[in-house]
Formats: structure tokens, sequence, C-alpha cells
């Protein structure tokens, strides 16, 4: 596994790319988002070990850290946007919806056309606006990356309305949910519990672990932990930190939790990562630039 580091040509934490894309790309994983819009069949991504084989309409969507690659891409078969995640992780709508927006990876344009349609335009849009070079041109893309997440977020979010049913999501549930997430990630590095977050937002213990699990797929402990995780890569970066005072800073209490955890979610270790960090900053870039 190998972490690409990207190198952003026009603007910071933004890039479209449609020349030049390798037909293979070993495993590797960015703390950008990826949006892929296939132009033809044949196409064939992993995401976290799943195999996708999007047709020429179809959008793939690889979200930050996710472990992924390349099995095989035809010339010319792909356009795609890389974006920061701090767009995702600065907003608390999104970033409170995330947890269950990454868990779509393929919008089948033989299912949902209009979605597909509207995503692909935005992201061509992207890339004339871009090569406009209109004043504010950077924040005019940023805000068509805002669309497409917005569009992306109301598709999951009426999947999981329709499948929790009424008696779960309702406008009321969901601004508990976004609260909660908020107040998780403003207070991770505490010593938090889920009573205390139940009792903030006004619900039981009982309640809030039933409801929160039915929005997020997660138990109060793995959130937190997972929101820890993101803590701990921003600190790894800063190597005049220790790893033990990333772990701690982060909100954990041990070292050996750390490491496991954080293993799981970005599969290596927190020591390997940096390692990454460190030849990257060596070799001034990765792979290809956008």
């Amino acid at each position: 596994m190998e972490r690409e580091i990207i190198k952003y040509r026009h603007f910071h934490g933004l890039a479209f790319a449609e020349n030049g894309i390798p037909k293979e790309f070993p495993p590797h994983w960015h703390n950008e988002a990826e949006f892929i819009v296939a132009l033809k069949n044949g196409c064939k991504y992993k995401i976290d070990g799943n195999i996708y084989e999007p047709k020429a309409g179809d959008v793939v969507l690889v979200w930050p850290r996710e472990l992924h690659e390349l099995l095989c891409v035809p010339p010319d078969g792909v356009v795609f946007i890389q974006f920061s995640s701090y767009l995702i992780e600065s907003n608390s709508d999104l970033s409170a919806a995330l947890h269950f927006m990454s868990d779509c990876h393929l919008i089948r344009q033989k299912e949902n056309p209009e979605l597909a349609e509207k995503i692909r335009d935005l992201v061509y849009k992207i890339k004339e606006t871009r090569d406009r070079e209109l004043f504010f041109a950077e924040s005019r893309c940023k805000i068509l990356v805002y669309e497409i997440l917005l569009l992306v977020g109301e598709f999951i979010l009426k999947e999981r309305r329709q499948s929790l049913g009424p008696e779960y999501f309702s406008d009321k549930s969901w601004e508990y949910i976004r609260f909660a997430c908020s107040y998780i990630a403003e207070h991770s590095k505490e010593d938090i519990s889920q009573s205390e977050v139940a009792d903030k937002i006004g619900l039981s213990q009982y309640y809030f672990s039933k409801l929160f699990n039915e929005y997020t797929k997660m138990s109060f402990p793995s959130y937190l932990a997972s929101i820890r995780v993101q803590n701990a890569i921003n600190l790894l970066e800063n190597e005049r930190l220790s790893i033990t005072d990333c772990a701690y800073e982060s909100g954990f209490q041990s070292t050996t939790t750390f490491n496991k955890l954080f293993h799981e979610q970005i599969g290596c270790s927190p020591r390997e990562y940096r390692k990454l960090h460190s030849q990257n900053k060596e070799e001034k870039g990765g792979k290809y630039e956008l």
C-alpha cells in the first residue's frame, strides 16, 4: 500500500484530470476525495476490498483515506476530480453525514440517470471554470464541489430515510444526530462518554444509542475512535511531536489502542504513515500531477 500525495497545479485542494490517467494504478490512499465519471465501459476499481465495474455514465466515489486501486481504465475512459477532505470536514452538516455518505461508492446512470448526469455536468463545469481563469475561479470551483456533495448527500439521506422509516428518520432526529456529531468532534480530545452526549442533546442514553446506531451504522465508541484517528492524522504530519504525543493529544488514553485502531482504519501504522509523509516532503510530490 502506498500513500499518494496530490500536487495541485491550479487550485489548492482541488484538481480535475482527464489526460494521462494510467491504465492501472496500485493500491494507494490519500486525504482527498476522488469522484470519477466513467466515459467508457471496461473500467474496474477496487475500493476497501470491494470491486466496482462502472459502465459509461456511472459515477465512482472514493472518499478520503479509503484504500483504492485502479485495476483497469480504458484510454480516455474516465475524468475525475480530487478535492481536500477539509471541504467536507469543515462543514458540520457534511461531516455528520459523511459516515453514511461514505457507504456509497457507485452511482449507476441506469438506476439514477438524473443524478449521474448532474454530477457529470458539474465535474465538467469545474474544468470550464478553472480554464477560463475568472476572478475567484478557485472559490467558484469549490462551490461546485459543494453542489456535488449536496446532491450525493441528499440522495443518500433519501435512501436512508426510506430504509429507517419516519419513526427514526425525521427532521428532528437528524438535528439530534447533527448536533451530536458536532459535539463529539469538538470534544473528541476529552474523556467524553455516550451518556454525556445524550444528556447534552436532551435524550435518554438508551434512545440516543439506538438513534445514533441507526443513523451512523456505528456504535458511539467506534465513531469516537474514528474521529480521534482523524485528529491523529493531522498531528502526525508535525514531526516535532512524538507518536505517543499524537496519540494522547488526539484523545486516546493508550498507545496500544491507538496503534490498533489506526491500523484498522487507515491500513498502516502511525509510524508508517509518518514515514510516507516524510518521504513525500523529500521527493516534493507524489506520482503524478493534476
